[in-house]
């Protein structure tokens, strides 16, 4: 749910446009505290997750997004109402992160594996939310997308009350050297890919149903030959944008499993590495061709996110988990909310197309941040190394 209700208002930017007689950047501008405090408020969740634990806190969650949803319906035909609504849905919804990484991370023994199986259900959000709130668009416009959010989320707050949350009892099976938890020097590099990344994933999900809708003309012409109905363009570009995520959520499934296989700061390299030639490719596509591209880009920068998050947990000292994937969130979603900010600049500057470029240099830069990461954290563990042979020869 928490990727759901960040995912609906991607996929109502251009009806939106055409509802309030507004620009493409003017509606963009809307979502932007909702981003922002879907990423800054992820450190003091983390904060009090780690003193009154993590139940209460999803149950703040629930309600919160299931009231804001609601007053988004209510208020969808005033921009400044509407966007202190969408505020709420990121306030509340940035809850989960720094709760849900921290209760994997202390618990589970497969970590990587369980990171992947996670991120799966984020994606499953991601691919639920375009086409439902296409459809609930096409049916009866935005009011009733927004309405079906703040539903859906009362409904998380009533299986919250019918089956408690429990806290697993394993061990997290690290294997990396022991002193190699805690550095701080690697865990501030590792946060600056992080933001990155957040640049790259929100940029990409606030954009990609829009370019679909303006880019696929031949992929509804296709496609309304199959339904005699008569498919919109947004449900259409919704419908496609689902798919898209759902080879987002492959690749988060085998991305847990690749980094348990093998070295996890290597396998977060690959994958961002191989987001690039597909991201830049984008910028000069359309219809078939750009949903192919889509589906790989989102493949692999999906599929980072396991290794990610398990890089966190390696680096981070146990009793500050919750704490400091609160920090990494706020970088991940609070820096990333200024994508939606820069996509609007951009997009009224070059055009839509050029979003897309920016976002190929977005991967470059986080392909040379693990490159430093990685040569960060092999000086630790030399250093270690040589400590451990001084005190054994001691």
């Amino acid at each position: 749910m928490s990727h759901y209700n960040l995912s609906v208002f991607p996929a109502l930017v251009l009806p939106l446009a055409a509802t309030l007689d507004l620009e493409i950047a003017q509606v963009l501008a809307l979502s932007f505290w909702q981003y922002l405090l879907f990423g800054v408020t992820a450190l003091p969740w983390g904060l009090a997750a780690d003193r009154v634990g993590g139940r209460i806190l999803m149950f703040i969650a629930f309600l919160g997004c299931g009231i804001s949803g609601l007053a988004a319906a209510a208020w969808v035909d005033t921009p400044c109402a509407l966007s202190l609504a969408l505020a709420g849905v990121g306030l509340f919804s940035g809850t989960y992160h720094p709760i849900g990484m921290g209760l994997i991370s202390k618990g589970i023994k497969r970590l990587t594996v369980a990171m992947g199986y996670n991120a799966m259900f984020g994606g499953l959000g991601l691919v639920i939310a375009p086409i439902a709130t296409g459809i609930f668009n096409w049916i009866s416009g935005p009011r009733a997308a927004f309405l079906a959010l703040g539903v859906l989320n009362l409904i998380g707050l009533a299986l919250m009350a019918l089956f408690p949350l429990a806290t697993a009892q394993g061990e997290v099976d690290i294997n990396q050297p022991s002193g190699q938890n805690g550095r701080i020097g690697a865990l501030i590099i590792l946060l600056v890919a992080t933001g990155l990344a957040g640049l790259a994933f929100t940029g990409a999900t606030v954009m990609l149903p829009s370019y679909l809708e303006i880019k696929g003309a031949n992929i509804l012409r296709a496609v309304s030959g199959l339904w005699s109905s008569g498919l919109s363009g947004n449900l259409m570009a919704t419908f496609v944008t689902s798919i898209v995520y759902t080879i987002g959520m492959v690749g988060q499934n085998l991305g847990g499993y690749a980094g348990e296989r093998h070295d996890p700061y290597i396998t977060y390299l690959v994958f961002h590495a191989a987001c690039i030639p597909f991201v830049f490719v984008m910028a000069f596509a359309q219809g078939f061709p750009l949903a192919g591209l889509s589906m790989a880009y989102f493949f692999f920068l999906l599929g980072s996110q396991p290794c990610e998050n398990t890089l966190v947990a390696i680096i981070t000292p146990k009793r500050l988990h919750h704490s400091v994937f609160g920090l990494k969130f706020v970088l991940t979603f609070g820096v990333g909310a200024l994508a939606v900010k820069i996509a609007g600049w951009v997009e009224s500057m070059w055009g839509m197309e050029a979003i897309f470029t920016a976002l190929g240099f977005t991967s470059v830069s986080i392909v040379a941040t693990v490159l430093l990461l990685i040569v960060a954290t092999k000086k630790y563990a030399k250093v270690e190394i040589r400590v451990d042979q001084m005190r054994a020869a001691s």
